[in-house]
């Protein structure tokens, strides 16, 4: 029986029967530094993506604020706390984005790597809460009409300027946006905010054309939409990942067969795969190889193209030989 994780990673296993072969547990591998973040997908350039983020959004969400207050202009106040939203958002993903770099600790074995996960849940269930009140508002002033006219050419100039503001944002992120669902949030959420202050320039302008003050409840709602839309992706991922379900980007069936092809492989049973944070994937599995243990290069190979070919980077596997009835449940095909 043999247990082992790639970059000797490892983290102990409760099914272990045999000793021929054991990599050492030492709490010492927890305290070193190589091991603190090295599987942690830190993208280049990301604190200063949030800083000049943060930054340039609070900046923006004032002169919203004072400038829909002016103009009475809804469709402004509500781009507003949409935004505050995304400062609140980006905030609590740069800080999950810290502690997960954090080294992991004898009570924290894994280190704080989740938080990403609850920074991406939170932010999403904030915007969808945020939603309801732009709809309540706004289906408020479509039934009670507010006699006060909006200043279409204050509102068109704000929102060009939120047009630019989300989509020099949105651009700062894309490049971490393809494999972590954190930056991922930021990045849907500033380039949502940047179709969205186009739309209300639109409505600014047909509001000053036409006279159809209703626009702006309209867009408002419009707005709504595009939040939860936007959002509801990242919120049902982010809880996939909470409840430790198979990161989405990962076909467990195709992971199994690899395993099932190793040479000296005749079954691979209670195989796990799940996301330590938004970045990294784990996966512990029982490999039956009745000529027994394999040796490390094996263990070096097999980590090293589960890390190439499906982003798992903290494998664990344990070798049995088949002498003794294993009481382990099975994986199911159940999804």
């Amino acid at each position: 029986m043999s247990t082992h994780q790639h970059h000797h990673h490892d983290h102990g296993h409760t099914h272990s029967r045999s000793p021929q072969h054991n990599h050492s547990n030492s709490p010492d591998h927890l305290d070193d530094a190589d091991h603190g973040g090295r599987h942690h997908h830190h993208v280049p350039g990301s604190n200063r993506a949030f800083a000049i983020g943060i930054a340039l959004n609070l900046g923006f969400v004032l002169i919203e604020i004072g400038f829909g207050l002016w103009t009475n202009s809804l469709a402004l106040l509500a781009d507003a706390g949409h935004n505050f939203g995304d400062v609140i958002g980006l905030l609590m993903a740069w800080g999950a984005m810290r502690l997960a770099l954090v080294k992991p600790s004898t009570r924290y074995t894994y280190g704080l790597g989740s938080t990403t996960i609850l920074a991406a849940m939170s932010n999403a269930m904030l915007l969808i809460l945020a939603t309801g009140g732009i709809v309540w508002e706004a289906s408020h002033r479509l039934l009670s009409p507010t006699a006060e006219p909006v200043q279409g050419t204050i509102v068109i100039g704000v929102a060009l300027a939120g047009v630019l503001i989300n989509g020099i944002t949105a651009l700062m992120f894309m490049r971490g946006s393809d494999h972590d669902l954190n930056l991922r949030g930021a990045y849907l959420h500033m380039a949502a905010d940047a179709a969205v202050s186009l739309g209300v320039a639109i409505a600014g302008g047909l509001m000053l054309y036409g006279g159809w003050l209703w626009l702006d409840s309209v867009v408002s709602i419009a707005i709504a939409v595009v939040i939860l839309v936007s959002t509801w992706s990242l919120l049902r991922e982010s809880i996939q990942l909470a409840m430790h379900a198979v990161p989405s980007r990962i076909d467990a069936v195709e992971v199994k067969n690899y395993l099932s092809s190793l040479e000296g492989v005749d079954e691979v049973h209670d195989l796990h795969i799940w996301g330590m944070s938004t970045t990294e994937t784990a996966l512990t599995a029982h490999l039956l190889m009745p000529n027994g243990h394999p040796g490390d290069d094996f263990f070096a190979n097999v980590a090293d193209e589960l890390e190439h070919r499906f982003r798992i980077g903290h494998p664990t596997l344990q070798i049995e030989t088949g002498q003794s009835e294993r009481p382990c449940v099975q994986m199911t095909d159940h999804g």
